[in-house]
Parts: structure tokens; sequence; C-alpha cells
């Protein structure tokens, strides 16, 4: 990995989509053991996954990791914090007061 240059791997991975009522997610887990680490981006290819209301969908495909340069790791880990902290401004939970 350089200073400012980015490289790309691909990697097999499964996809997990759950549609149920407790929960609502979409989870990647990589096949050959590669990690994502800040800055990295994940493409995972192929038609989007649907999952029907109360089911879990798994499905294999073939993801394109897109590692971030050094200098991108870096304000990644620099500035994570400061982004995160925006999402603590919102609650989700069921008592709403004015």
């Amino acid at each position: 990995m350089g200073l400012f240059t980015r490289k790309k791997e691909t990697a097999p991975c499964t996809v997990e989509v759950s549609h149920k009522f407790e929960c609502l997610s979409a989870h990647v887990r990589f096949n050959n053991g590669a990690v994502v680490h800040p800055g990295d981006e994940v493409l995972v290819h192929g038609p989007e996954i649907m999952a029907p209301y109360g089911e879990v969908v798994t499905e294999d495909r073939v993801a394109t990791i897109t590692r971030a340069s050094a200098i991108e790791r870096l304000w990644t880990r620099m500035t994570g914090d400061l982004e995160f902290m925006e999402l603590c401004e919102f609650s989700f939970s069921e008592e709403a007061t004015l």
C-alpha cells in the first residue's frame, strides 16, 4: 500500500439479508478471511438481494475490496470519531418528549 495509491482485490463472500420483525439487516462475511480496515470500500457484485418479509436470504457472491491509501486511512481514523458523534444526536427510543 502506497502513500497515495489504492489497491483492489477480489474476495469470495457470503451475503446474509434478514427481513424480519425483530431484525432488518444485511451482513457480508469474507470467505477467504479478508479484513476491511478504516477507509476501505467494498463492492459486492451481482443483482440486489430482496428478502421477503419474515425470511433470511443467504447467497454466495464475489466482492471487490478497494484498499485505502495510507493518507486516506489516516484521515479516516482522525475524523471518524467526529462523524460518529453526529449519529449520537439521534434517538431511536419509543418515548418521545417535546
